[in-house]
Formats: C-alpha cells, sequence, structure tokens
C-alpha cells in the first residue's frame, strides 16, 4: 500500500505519529482525532495569498463516469487576479457512516494506472503537515491543498459548493499552482474513494466584478479514469449542477 510514497514522506509520516498522541496513518496520510490548535502554520510560514493569476483561466478536474462517486471540482482565477474561485459537485457517495467525506488537492497527479495512492500527499509548499487538524478561522495556517480543511466537508449527496480560496493559484510555476495535480475524495478514515486530474479547459468570464465573477466552460473536460464549506446551495442549484454535470 505504500509502495508509491518516497521512503521520506514516510518517515515523516512515522516522527509525526511519535510526536501527537492518537496519531495513525491509512494509506499513507495520517489521522487524528484531537482539535485544531489555533497558530500551528507550516515550516515556512503562513500561506501567502496569490496574486497575477491568469484571468478567467479554468481547470476542472473530473471524475470519472465509470466510477460510483462522480462530479467535479472547477477552479478559476477570480476577475481581480486575487485567488481562486472553486465550483465543486459530488455525486454518488457512499454510506453516510463512511462520512463525512473530504476532498483535497494532492500533490501529484494521478498516473496512468489509475492508483489514487500514487497522487501522494495534499498540496502543501509550506510544510504545514495535516496534524493538528487545520483551523478553518485561520485559512492561511491550513494546507494549500486542503479544501475541506478551510471550507467544510461533504456530509450530504449530492453535494454542490462554491467558494474563492485566496491560497490556490493558477499561475504555472508556483508551489501552490494546481493545474499539475490532482483532486482526490476520501472517506472520513482518510482512504481514497475517487481521484482526477485537473486539467486546462476553454472558459470565458461572464463578470468584470473583482472577486465574483462566474466561468462558463466551452469545452467538456476528459475526465481522467482514476479508481475508485463552504457554502450549501439551495436544492434547485444542486439540481441544476446535476443538469449541467450530465450534459
Amino acid at each position: 500500500m505504500y509502495s508509491t510514497i518516497p521512503l521520506a514522506a514516510l518517515s515523516g509520516l512515522a516522527l509525526v505519529n511519535a510526536q501527537v498522541p492518537g496519531a495513525t496513518t491509512i494509506e499513507g496520510s495520517p489521522t487524528y482525532d484531537g482539535l485544531p490548535v489555533p497558530g500551528t502554520t507550516g515550516k515556512l510560514g503562513n500561506a501567502a495569498i496569490t496574486q497575477n493569476n491568469p484571468k478567467c483561466v479554468t481547470y476542472n478536474a473530473t471524475l470519472p463516469s465509470t466510477g460510483s462517486i462522480q462530479g467535479y471540482v472547477a477552479a478559476t482565477a477570480n476577475a481581480n487576479g486575487t485567488g481562486i474561485f472553486f465550483n465543486v459537485y459530488l455525486i454518488g457517495l457512499p454510506s453516510e457512516s463512511l462520512g463525512p467525506f473530504l476532498y483535497h488537492i494532492h500533490d501529484q497527479p494521478v498516473p496512468a494506472d489509475g492508483n489514487c495512492t500514487a497522487t501522494e500527499a495534499h498540496l502543501d509548499p509550506y510544510i504545514r503537515g495535516e496534524i493538528p487538524p487545520c483551523d478553518n478561522t485561520q485559512p492561511e495556517t491550513c494546507q494549500v491543498g486542503d479544501l475541506t480543511g478551510k471550507h467544510g466537508n461533504v456530509t450530504v449527496s449530492p453535494f454542490a459548493a462554491q467558494y474563492s480560496d485566496l491560497y490556490v493559484s493558477t499561475q504555472a510555476g508556483l508551489g501552490s499552482f494546481l493545474g499539475n495535480r490532482s483532486i482526490n475524495v476520501h472517506s472520513a478514515n482518510t482512504t481514497r474513494l475517487a481521484c482526477a486530474n485537473f486539467e486546462l479547459v476553454s472558459s470565458s468570464c461572464n463578470s468584470s466584478t473583482s472577486g465574483s465573477n462566474s466561468t462558463t466552460s466551452t469545452t467538456t473536460p476528459k475526465p481522467f479514469l482514476g479508481s475508485a464549506s463552504t457554502t450549501f446551495v439551495s436544492i434547485s442549484a444542486v439540481a441544476a449542477g446535476l443538469v449541467a454535470f450530465l450534459l
């Protein structure tokens, strides 16, 4: 199970487990039943707000249509270039007993064999680590890729959410760039249930208001066949998301 995780990463997890009571690892990811510790941040400090993100560029991670869990995570730069606007839609989640469910940006893309474990750990350019859990009142102290830590877990299916994240980037070359990475959906115990690569898709802006733009894809993103908040939207919005996804 751990064969795809670098030895150095495993050593780091072992060190974390030795230092934090109650911490364990499942599929290479640490789990911890403790509470967030305010002020905990990365070894390189707090995450920086991303600026100058390319306007109206959208990356979309579409879960495979062959899996039971389907949906997408779309990321578009805000109109003022500061931070990223996320549009999330998930359906087909398993039993609620396995939740609440989580989704994160992982550091590596899904390989050709579809092995979600090979995507390694969360996107974490500031070397914050997963333990203790993210304090969502201080999102700058969280891992950049910990979307549920900052914006809320998945507690219903279908699930739809929209929010801005100031610390993720669509600008290539930055440690916070998501375009060459993946999304993973997990059960509450961090087991990886589904994954997909972010891919650049054509998009267009339909608003000039800074920080509040939306985007419309003009092409259907090709899903990667990987293995198998936030503000909740209304029932009508969930239905609209499902129609858009099926189209």
